[in-house]
């Protein structure tokens, strides 16, 4: 049995760690982990990869390595064994980043963590890799003497959503399974106001490519007759949301502002492929493409809204021009529960924290890897929280984090791993207790 460290200990021990998450970000944010080969050397990836195993493998992970997964990712895999009969709880987060979407719009250098008005900014600074160190600090403020047995899954290309982590899981199911998993890749309802989140929307991922000419033309001689592959693009994607906003693709619906944020399916154009400002020329356009990211609320498929996306813009295309429609990443809505021992003891140990009572919230974005994470594992739960508030603006430039955010959520996080091992260790003594008194009265019976 592991000696239960209180919280102001606790909080003591992460604060003088506090140096260490820094200097551990740093390291973090300086590779360029974003998992494209289009655009970063894979071997960025594979340095930060590099960079867990040593890390949680210091902190006494056992056969920690990168595991293959079907997208050519590698997911940092390892365990710590705790007590005899202790929970098991399976902490998750992500190395690979989004692209830094150019240089030029950061205040800060992308590459490098910089302190700025309190906040420490650089790429992946909260999503992913603050989630990263407050596992560490939460287990080397806990030290050698775990509550509870403690495995890890870092993935590595989460961010690109080609779903590696998410086919390996159900095949090697009892090499992640565990009690309670906790998704460190969400974030509070504000710096300082603590919650976790209860509900993400799914993604419906697809690229639409429109062709009208065999080649392109000159503008003055055929526009007009000629057919423009970019207008006829431009026609179709202007279909998507109405005057207020809100989208328009059919069998969908659209909403309030505050129901946008969450509760509603939403669309956005990502990129789109066609010639710049400067150096185009006066051609109409034979070709050009756009990636769109339609985000599906709780109550609705994955599936299913990407078929209507699909459907909407082969039924808005004009001019017949062709069109070909490339499906892209795919994941269903996750709506997680509530009233099971580990959400209770998350609950009180972020009140412990942070000194006030925590909410609940939806969250906009997609994690498919937890509905996998469901399937495979009905009995466990799953519990999203991590360092992401709105100011950190995640996906964006300038992304950055509240240190004092990194602070309380691994002070949460370890608060949290000893009260959840306590709270099933007092569920087993009950049950032994009441076994015990059945069997008494068995023989009573008997006698």
């Amino acid at each position: 049995m592991s000696t239960f460290i209180d919280v102001k200990t606790v909080r003591g021990k992460v604060q003088a760690l506090m140096p260490q998450v820094k200097d551990d970000l740093a390291q973090l944010v300086a590779f360029r982990s974003v998992a494209d080969p289009k655009q970063f050397p894979p071997d960025e990836c594979r340095r930060a990869a590099d960079w867990l195993l040593e890390a949680f493998g210091g902190l006494g992970f056992q056969d920690i390595a990168a595991h293959p997964t079907p997208d050519g990712s590698k997911a940092v895999i390892g365990h710590k064994p705790g007590p005899k009969d202790a929970p098991t709880v399976l902490l998750y987060c992500h190395y690979d980043v989004q692209p830094p979407l150019g240089e030029a719009a950061w205040e800060t250098p992308v590459w490098q963590l910089t302190e700025k008005d309190g906040r420490w900014y650089g790429r992946g600074a909260s999503d992913c890799k603050g989630n990263i160190v407050v596992h560490l600090a939460a287990l080397r403020a806990l030290g050698d003497d775990l509550p509870c047995t403690v495995k890890l899954v870092a993935e590595g290309s989460e961010e690109q959503g080609t779903g590696g982590l998410e086919a390996f899981v159900p095949n090697h199911a009892d090499l992640l399974r565990a009690d309670a998993i906790v998704i460190a890749d969400t974030g509070n309802f504000a710096v300082g106001k603590p919650a976790a989140t209860t509900s993400l929307r799914g993604i419906a991922n697809v690229v639409v490519s429109v062709s009208t000419l065999s080649t392109s033309v000159h503008s003055g001689m055929f526009g007009g007759p000629a057919p423009d592959a970019l207008t006829v693009l431009a026609e179709m994607l202007a279909t998507l949301h109405d005057e207020h906003g809100n989208t328009t693709i059919r069998g969908l619906a659209g909403g309030s502002v505050s129901d946008l944020l969450w509760a509603r399916p939403a669309v956005t154009v990502l990129g789109i492929d066609c010639p710049p400002v400067v150096g185009s020329s006066a051609a109409l356009q034979a070709t050009a493409r756009a990636r769109l990211n339609l985000r599906v609320p709780p109550g609705t498929g994955g599936k299913e809204a990407q078929d209507a996306l699909v459907a909407h813009l082969q039924a808005v295309t004009p001019w017949h021009a062709r069109v070909e429609i490339e499906r892209e990443a795919l994941g269903d809505p996750f709506v997680a529960s509530i009233d099971g021992p580990a959400f209770t003891a998350l609950s009180a140990a972020m009140e412990e924290a942070y000194g006030r009572k925590p909410t609940t919230l939806g969250q906009g974005g997609s994690i498919p890897l937890c509905n996998v994470l469901q399937n495979t594992y009905p009995d466990g739960e799953i519990m999203l929280i991590g360092v992401e508030e709105p100011r950190c603006l995640i996906h964006a430039p300038n992304e950055s984090v509240d240190p004092t955010e990194i602070e309380n959520m691994a002070v949460t996080e370890a608060m949290f791993l000893q009260r959840y091992a306590n709270s099933q260790r007092a569920n087993l003594s009950d049950t032994a207790r009441t076994g015990n008194e059945l069997g008494r009265l068995d023989s009573a019976a008997a006698a």
